[in-house]
């Protein structure tokens, strides 16, 4: 694992790229996929994209994540997590703008998706929260990698009785795209075909997401550049390449609430990251081995997502060219944020 490393920079950009395009190829079949399997298991494209969608378009930045905490680089796999979840925030943005018809958050009004955007609040709190408070671990995991597993777990409970008998409902207007599911599969295609395709494709970007973890670890020895910046700027956005294929694919097919609970959905589980690198790290908590610029990460991530938030809850319908104030607003706060990590540097220097 750790030899590939070792290699020069020109084989290192070949892996990297190769696997990016490998994860962006294979993670656009997600969706399809995902929107039939929706449909025939009767979850509803909210829940569906909440869990296994966006479960499953995770994996290449879990694997990125654990083998770089494993090999010691904390910053590098706690800013492939959080970042992840910074990009593919800002990948909704990209769907509203290709979404014509409305305001992407106004269209996909979903009372699980809202509760989970919050979800992903309360979660990325708990880390911020760990690597302010004494080092404590019990067999090198500290307790909030496991606090963070049983709030997940608690909140997709929530999530899912929401669907079924909701507290609330967000008014249907003319842009309003409800979920509708299909009464049968499509033609030739049975269910168990389809999570056989299902299966075999999340492994394919698995392995693609291990490559990319440890092609990141060699950039950061090639170029000098913070881990915490490679693993925002580059190995998460290579990680990420499902979630904007699948986002784009559903937006196309109209399937606006699985659109965006893949992305909120795949964002909540994407902070488990976290506990599986704590796991990994050896030397003790994560939390308390990353530097400054992980936290600042955290923290931005926590500012898109209420931002996002806010979005939901206002409805905006349309906005300027129908992309509403809150996707501008998560844009430019995105932009701000990795022009800080750019400027930063490594100790606080230019680069």
């Amino acid at each position: 694992m750790i030899e590939l490393q070792q290699l020069a920079l020109g084989p290192t950009l070949l892996i990297f790229a190769a696997s990016a395009l490998v994860i962006a190829l294979v993670g656009s079949r997600l969706t399809r996929i995902a929107d039939r399997l929706a449909d025939v298991t009767g979850l509803g494209e909210a829940v569906f994209g909440a869990v296994l969608l966006g479960i499953s378009t995770s994996i290449p930045g879990i694997a990125a994540s654990v083998t770089t905490a494993a090999a010691g680089r904390a910053d590098l796999a706690v800013g492939n997590a959080v970042g992840g979840i910074a990009v593919q925030t800002a990948f909704l943005v990209v769907a509203d703008m290709v979404y014509r018809r409305a305001n992407l958050e106004h269209a996909a009004a979903s009372v699980p998706n809202m509760i989970n955007a919050g979800l992903l609040c309360v979660l990325l709190s708990l880390p911020l929260m760990a690597a302010t408070a004494p080092a404590v671990t019990v067999f090198h995991i500290h307790p909030v990698s496991v606090l963070l597993l049983a709030v997940y777990l608690f909140g997709l409970r929530l999530a899912a009785r929401s669907r079924d008998a909701p507290g609330w409902k967000p008014v249907n207007t003319g842009d309003t795209l409800v979920d509708q599911p299909a009464e049968e599969p499509a033609a030739g295609t049975g269910v168990p075909r389809l999570w056989l395709a299902f299966i075999v494709s999340v492994a394919v970007i698995g392995v693609a997401g291990w490559l990319v973890g440890i092609s990141g670890i060699a950039l950061v020895r090639h170029t000098g550049l913070s881990e915490t910046l490679v693993g925002a700027l580059f190995t998460s956005v290579a990680t990420s390449l499902p979630e904007l294929a699948t986002v784009i694919a559903a937006v196309r097919q109209g399937a606006l609430t699985l659109a965006v609970g893949g992305i909120i959905g795949g964002n909540t589980f994407d902070v488990l990251f976290l506990s599986f690198s704590d796991a990994a790290y050896r030397e003790g908590s994560i939390y308390h081995a990353i530097g400054p610029q992980p936290l600042f990460i955290i923290s931005l991530t926590i500012l898109l997502t209420a931002i996002l938030i806010v979005g939901l809850l206002w409805r905006e319908r349309r906005g300027v060219g129908n992309i509403g104030f809150e996707s501008v607003a998560v844009l430019l706060f995105y932009l701000l944020g990795m022009a800080t990590l750019v400027f930063w540097g490594n100790g606080g220097a230019p680069i």
